[in-house]
């Protein structure tokens, strides 16, 4: 049923993966402040860890609503979502997104939204909501800079990027081509914007590929800042907290490549050799493909949990991230570069020791170094680690007093500003939303 006792209702349509649901629902979270009602639409097996997020607050305005897709005899319902899903389904789980498209108009004519924000993999969101003169506005959960780059290379074959300090290693050519099989939906999914594109980002870090995207795209770009989820206290894992407590500030750096990607043996290796020759202090999650019969002691180089010692935490799985970044002890973040993880990384005020591994995580490396936020790791020229190179910027970044200070001052800038961006936001929808009504 419609709500009526807000200014404007939105239906939510984020892709069926953590990093892109996760910021859909702070977004919706904040948007609910500014009395707009939510509708957030996902599939089952999403709803379940999105329901455990919602506070009582929460729920008055947040509705969630299941998305069914079409029963294909390879993707069981645990399989609507990326969440474990073996990288070889993939394509069948955006093909039977894409045939959702029946479930999708029903639940429009059901809720009758004022508005649809969907997801740069979307596709045919946006020409549904239209069908039904319902505005539709994407969000794109990457970085400006990654977005623009694209964009550029897609318009212009062969033109360097307007910003020489954004650019791909040899090696890394061939491998970006190959993870931007979705370019042509991202890039139709962005046209079919009405009128401003929503970006997780803020100015201070991206003016300048902000404002080349809206030359590129021809569509105003609206910033709606980092959208970071407070950390939430765990009892789970205490012991990793009992052991911050007891190190030095800024002695230790966190060890993260986020949830969806798996290091190689031979990444593990040369990092666990790395952090070994660095001295520094560390807490290392390590995550292993669902089903794959590997442990630790198999993983990591004989001797190594013997010889780090309690100077090292080696983590099977999962660490309350957020948590952890937020400790003073906590002087560096050894990340894969996602962009979720840069958020936390300049909210929490923790410089970075960039270790791109594939998709945007290169170029957002790249801006990450350029603006002095963090130091990336080099590779050599075939694309491999090195374990002294490795040990080597862990050290630089632990002692160098420029990147604390630029770490430190995109956290305040952070927290002076608040939810500025969010204004602005719900300006653009109610613009939006009033233009169609006269």
């Amino acid at each position: 049923m419609k709500a009526t006792h807000n200014t404007i209702s939105v239906l939510m349509l984020p892709w069926l993966a953590h990093g892109h649901i996760s910021p859909f629902l702070e977004l919706a979270k904040k948007l609910t402040t500014r009395d707009i009602h939510i509708y957030f639409c996902s599939t089952a097996i999403n709803l379940g860890p999105i329901k455990q997020q919602l506070v009582e607050k929460d729920s008055l305005s947040i509705e969630l609503v299941e998305l069914h897709l079409p029963s294909l005899p390879e993707l069981p319902p645990h399989y609507h979502t990326t969440n474990g899903l073996p990288p070889h389904l993939m394509p069948t789980l955006k093909k039977a997104m894409d045939m959702a498209s029946p479930n999708i108009t029903t639940i429009l004519k059901q809720l009758k939204p004022d508005l649809v924000i969907y997801d740069f993999l979307q596709i045919l969101a946006p020409s549904l909501a239209q069908s039904q003169n319902i505005p539709a506005i994407d969000f794109v959960v990457m970085s400006a800079t990654i977005t623009s780059f694209y964009m550029h290379l897609a318009n212009n074959p062969g033109v360097e990027y307007p910003s020489p300090e954004i650019y791909l290693q040899d090696y890394e050519v061939g491998k970006f081509a190959n993870d931007t099989d979705d370019g042509d939906r991202i890039l139709e999914c962005f046209q079919q914007s009405s009128e401003i594109v929503l970006i997780k980002t803020f100015r201070e870090i991206e003016a300048k590929h902000i404002d080349y995207l809206s030359v590129l795209a021809k569509k105003k770009i609206v910033p709606v800042g980092p959208l970071v989820q407070d950390p939430v206290e765990e009892d789970e894992k205490k012991e990793i907290i009992e052991w911050l407590n007891d190190k030095e500030p800024s002695s230790a750096v966190f060890v993260s490549f986020g949830s969806e990607f798996f290091l190689s043996k031979e990444e593990m290796q040369e990092i666990a050799y790395g952090l070994e020759l660095s001295t520094a202090n560390f807490i290392w999650v390590v995550r292993f493909p669902r089903g794959e019969k590997v442990n630790l002691q198999m993983a990591l180089p004989k001797g190594f949990l013997d010889r780090i010692g309690d100077r090292g935490i080696v983590v099977e799985g999962w660490a309350p991230q957020k948590t952890i970044l937020k400790h003073s002890s906590i002087g560096g973040f050894v990340s894969h570069c996602g962009w979720s993880s840069v958020m936390e990384s300049m909210t929490f005020g923790v410089p970075i020791i960039a270790m791109p591994m594939h998709l945007d995580q290169p170029v957002n490396a790249r801006l990450v170094e350029a603006i002095g936020a963090g130091v990336e790791v080099k590779r050599d020229t075939k694309g491999r680690l090195e374990r002294e190179e490795v040990a080597k910027v862990i050290r630089k970044v632990l002692v160098e007093k420029t990147t604390k200070r630029k770490a430190k001052e995109l956290k305040e800038n952070i927290e002076n500003k608040g939810d500025e961006e969010i204004d602005g936001v719900v300006q653009e929808l109610l613009r939006l939303c009033s233009k169609l009504k006269e």
